[in-house]
């Protein structure tokens, strides 16, 4: 793919979607992490309706650290690994807590020390909270960058470096969620919607649906 047609994917996009962001409810940017750790395998449906929950009861880092496990438990039951994923959230509050004095910190090796944070959570929070231009690789990021040709790549890493590179420099703080919206409702996994796809003409998907 040549990178004026890269170049005219990504304005397609921004165009359909002009204030692209995550779908997941926060207030903070301790919310937000925490969020985006109990989104692992998980929808942002179902981490928005835990959260609800869980920050009505502990807003922020502090208040989070001070709670029993059962209690943190009981918050987010509803989500899957919710076990996993209260012992990492209960022991990354107490760090933020102690450590940061509860302010996320805007360093990569710094959040993926943190229990439960690996590189596309760190990827997440900087794009999102600190306005870096990196891009998180997710299940929707990594297939549609595969399927249409625009960042091919074996594994996610391959795949977030190509896009860093080859993404226009306008596009990049945005490309993260432009593209994981576009996976999440128009080229979703099984049959993309390609009748109502905006970049339909530049897609090089081989098995696209004719229009």
């Amino acid at each position: 793919m040549n990178p004026q047609k890269r170049f005219k994917i990504f304005e397609a996009l921004y165009k359909a979607t002009p204030h692209p962001t995550t779908e997941l409810i926060y207030q903070t940017p301790f919310q937000l992490l925490i969020a985006v750790i109990l989104s692992a395998q998980a929808t942002d449906k179902s981490v928005n309706k835990a959260t609800l929950l869980l920050f009505s009861k502990a807003p922020n880092a502090k208040q989070l650290a001070q709670m029993k496990l059962s209690d943190v438990e009981l918050c987010i039951k509803t989500i899957g690994l919710y076990k996993t994923k209260a012992k990492n959230i209960l022991e990354t509050a107490k760090i933020i807590n102690k450590e940061f004095q509860g302010e996320i910190p805007q360093d990569r090796l710094a959040l993926e020390a943190l229990p439960g944070v690996g590189r596309k959570t760190a990827n997440v929070i900087l794009n999102t909270i600190f306005n870096e231009p990196t891009i998180a690789v997710d299940t929707h990021i990594f297939r549609i960058a595969n399927r249409i040709n625009l960042a091919p790549g074996e594994n996610v890493l391959q795949v977030e470096k190509k896009l860093i590179k080859l993404t226009p420099k306008e596009f990049l703080q945005d490309a993260h969620h432009l593209l994981i919206l576009h996976g999440r409702y128009t080229c979703i996994a099984r049959q993309p919607k390609c009748g109502v796809c905006v970049i339909y003409d530049l897609c090089e998907y081989k098995k696209k649906l004719k229009n």
